[in-house]
């Protein structure tokens, strides 16, 4: 059929596809003829925002993806830092937000399990699982039915393949109703001598299918994954995947096993667009051609036909290119594990994916056009800030209830600060997620050095193995008692209500707090993987918040040293309610990071350590005028959403994780807890809840303000509210607790290289004292027993859930 002719498709069909009619018409033209319906649905899946980010690869550009430590950066499969001591390390984050609104278990663990497939595709065997989820109000029944689902999906997958869950974090917000956000990223530690690519190359070389069979589930979920959610998604759920962890476990051991025979050229997981994706990108990156037949394919289905074959999202499969004469080997390694292995391709010149069925050519397209020059949508930027934006920075503190010793009045009731720390505490975004990891084996494999909720980041044992006297599979070989004390951490993070109200400040922001929780437990922060979660690119709103975010990251990671090796975008996050209007999510750009621990005596958690030890914050002291904008408190406790998130100052956010880092390995401090959602005051509580000690506190009241006047009638203007400096966020802030014996040494220390930048704020009390927050004089501001507020932090998830029941119906 010529290109002159008429379409052999509707618009309706066209744009089912994903696909807008410009978009269709260019295919037309590249292919000099009207594509046939599997053409048609490669192109859909291949040009998804999901695969080929037409909307924001030129945003993506600004990243650092070069550095010192940085072996393989943005391209592959995922990215590969440098440990030193011959150790490499693989990690990545991707999403699986829509198939989770969809289907929430299967969503989240084939989520997992695609993560996963990224990290051994490299030739590492994955160490450790992370997650970043978002949802609506947890008082909502379906937001539980969500949440219940995500959490059992995540538990299930890696809990069944063998690999610990060591860390995360749950934000609930109305946002987040309708379009749960799941991000999850992964950690490998590299078993090959080198490092696996995905680019096919050596003329005929045969193309090797290996791993589970093929069917009908996940039908063009990439396609899905770019569409807005609505009403009718319910029908969508075909396009969610169904994972095996068992299988991939064996999957896993294969992989490793056939790579290290040196048989294998390279290596593509079949995630998103399957056989589509896999087939094109291999060629593309190779610079060569690959013929698949269709009909060497294993199934689990009849009657399949090439459309439904190349858009399956069937879990748990790869596409190999092996040397010619050894695809013998490795098909015998695989069935030796019990899975599929066939030969159903070939390596061409020609640059072209060239599928057969049946005898016949079921689609033919040159790789360019499904992979390197796909469409590109340089959108215009709004000349300035939206007005919703513009609004909320007019916000000021002068709008809020005046405040006391005793308190603020709110709604005409007078909240004791008490009362105020105990809500907070209670809010399910703050509180603890031990409802959550109890469900995970943050265990398995025995690395895992700092449990769930024991620190700002996880920190997992690095145990590489000797080449001799093992298979190379985890607890088996010899292992270097040299490098058994090094570790590496890993934390993910992202306050999205900063980014809302600013997202380039909001963005640097996320970077900031990554590295500082890093800092936290001791580990130097090296690089990142990024997973941008955002609304329609197309509406100005949508991309303003995106270009605007993606400069911040960008900043961030430029003034903090740690480029972006990877990541994913996730774009089209909207719900279309019953009349069709748009409700888009916060904007969320969630930052994975990795640092290394060069000694794992050297670390420490968030907890008080023993009753004594001196506690200090660095960073800006109390004093210092930090804005309640944006901040946990005001969106709880008055119910705004409003201000502009704290700025961060990139000098004193590297000189304060200097100095943490560096009092951690001389073994001066005893724990380390950011001030993050919050403020100090929360940050307080949580280190006294971990530590299961309490802390008397003293601030200067005098240099704050109880009224708006003094009582010889001088103004207050300058001084900051009470509420400010317990609940304020921002300022690069790190709360440290010191042994007494050595204060005078680290504040010595302090001076030289913190200066002013730095406040002693109290000291640790035993196991049966409060926390407590007194003034100058003696008042008290904050009085409150560990039980009580151990008893908010830890109860708020499952309380809210065991609330709502599900009754029958008479």
């Amino acid at each position: 059929m010529t290109a002159t002719s008429a379409a052999p498709f509707s618009p309706e069909e066209i744009a089912a596809e994903g696909l807008k009619p410009e978009e269709y018409a260019e295919i037309v033209r590249r292919l000099g003829r009207h594509p046939n319906k599997a053409e048609l649905g490669m192109f859909g899946v291949m040009w998804s925002e999901h695969c080929c980010y037409k909307n924001s690869r030129p945003l993506l550009k600004q990243f650092p993806t070069d550095g010192p430590r940085i072996l393989v950066g943005p391209g592959e499969n995922a990215g590969v830092v440098d440990l030193g001591d011959g150790l490499q390390l693989a990690f990545k984050i991707e999403s699986h937000n829509h198939p989770s609104a969809v289907e929430p278990f299967q969503g989240a663990a084939t989520g997992v399990g695609g993560i996963l497939r990224d990290i051994f595709t490299m030739g590492a065997r994955p160490i450790a699982l992370l997650n970043s989820l978002r949802f609506g109000s947890l008082e909502d029944a379906k937001t539980q039915r969500l949440f219940n689902g995500v959490v059992a999906g995540i538990a299930h997958y890696g809990n069944c393949v063998g690999v610990p869950t060591v860390g995360g974090e749950v934000y609930f917000d109305l946002a987040y109703s309708d379009n749960p956000l799941v991000n999850v990223m992964a950690l490998g530690l590299m078993e090959t001598p080198e490092i696996v690519k995905s680019g096919a190359s050596g003329l005929g070389n045969p193309v090797l299918y290996v791993g589970s069979t093929t069917g009908r589930d996940g039908m063009g979920g990439a396609s899905f994954a770019s569409a807005e959610l609505s009403d009718q998604s319910m029908d969508d759920r075909p396009a969610v995947q169904v994972g095996d962890p068992f299988l991939e476990k064996s999957l896993i051991e294969a992989c490793l096993e056939a790579f290290k025979t040196g048989a294998v050229v390279a290596a593509q997981d079949m995630g998103a667009a399957g056989i589509s994706c896999s087939t094109s990108e291999m060629a593309a990156k190779g610079g060569v051609g690959i013929e698949l037949d269709l009909d060497k394919i294993p199934v689990r289905e009849l009657g399949m036909v090439p459309y439904e074959y190349l858009l399956s999202e069937s879990q748990e499969r790869m596409l190999f290119v092996a040397h010619k004469g050894r695809e013998g080997e490795l098909i015998d390694i695989f069935h030796r594990w019990g899975l599929q292995a066939v030969v159903a391709g070939v390596v061409i010149a020609e640059p072209i994916v060239k599928i057969l069925f049946q005898g016949e050519i079921a689609a033919e397209i040159p790789t360019e056009a499904l992979v390197e020059n796909t469409p590109l949508y340089h959108r215009e930027l709004l000349a300035q800030p939206p007005e919703y934006a513009l609004k909320a920075w007019e916000w000021t503190p002068d709008s809020l209830p005046p405040c006391t010793i005793a308190g603020v009045e709110i709604l005409g009731h007078l909240q004791s600060w008490n009362d105020i720390l105990l809500t907070l505490l209670d809010t399910p975004t703050i509180a603890s997620k031990r409802w959550v990891y109890r469900q995970y084996d943050h265990q398995v494999q025995n690395n895992t050095v700092i449990l769930p909720g024991g620190a700002d980041a996880a920190v997992v044992r690095l145990r590489p193995l000797e080449e001799e006297g093992g298979s190379g599979r985890i607890g088996e070989g010899k292992r270097s008692p040299t490098n058994d004390q090094r570790g590496v951490a890993a934390t993910v993070d992202c306050n999205p209500r900063y980014v809302y109200l600013d997202p380039y400040e909001g963005a640097k922001a996320v970077v900031a707090e990554a590295a500082r929780n890093l800092s936290c437990v001791g580990a130097e922060p090296l690089a990142v993987t990024d997973n941008l979660n955002f609304g329609s690119p197309e509406k100005p709103i949508g991309y303003w918040q995106l270009a605007e975010a993606c400069r911040g990251l960008a900043e961030g990671c430029r003034e903090l040293a740690t480029p972006v090796t990877g990541g994913n975008v996730s774009l089209y996050n909207e719900t279309l309610d019953s009349q069709g209007t748009p409700q888009p999510i916060y904007p969320t750009p969630v930052v994975g990071m990795v640092g290394l621990i060069s000694d794992l005596t050297k670390i420490c958690g968030q907890g008080w350590q023993a009753a004594g030890d001196v506690i200090y914050l660095l960073g800006l002291p109390l004093a210092s005028t930090i804005s309640l904008g944006a901040s946990e408190y005001l969106a709880t406790i008055h119910g705004t959403i409003a201000g502009k998130p704290p700025r961060v100052d990139f000098d004193l956010e590297r000189r304060v994780q200097k100095v943490c880092r560096e009092g951690i390995r001389a073994g001066w401090v005893h724990s380390a807890h950011d001030c993050a959602e919050g403020g100090v005051a929360i940050a307080l509580a949580e280190c006294c809840i971990a530590g299961k000690l309490g802390a008397e506190i003293n601030i200067d009241a005098n240099r704050f303000g109880e009224s708006s006047c003094r009582e010889d009638g001088g103004c207050l203007t300058a001084l900051l509210r009470l509420d400010e400096v317990l609940f304020g966020e921002g300022g690069s802030r790190i709360l440290v607790s010191v042994p007494s014996k050595q204060q005078e040494i680290w504040e010595s220390y302090l001076q030289e290289h913190l200066g002013k930048e730095w406040q002693k704020l109290g000291m640790v009390g035993n196991f049966d004292t409060d926390l407590a927050v007194l003034t100058a004089d003696n008042q008290t501001l904050i009085k409150v027993r560990i039980e009580d507020i151990s008893d908010r932090f830890y109860n708020a998830i499952s309380k809210r859930l065991a609330i709502h029941t599900t009754t029958p119906q008479s």
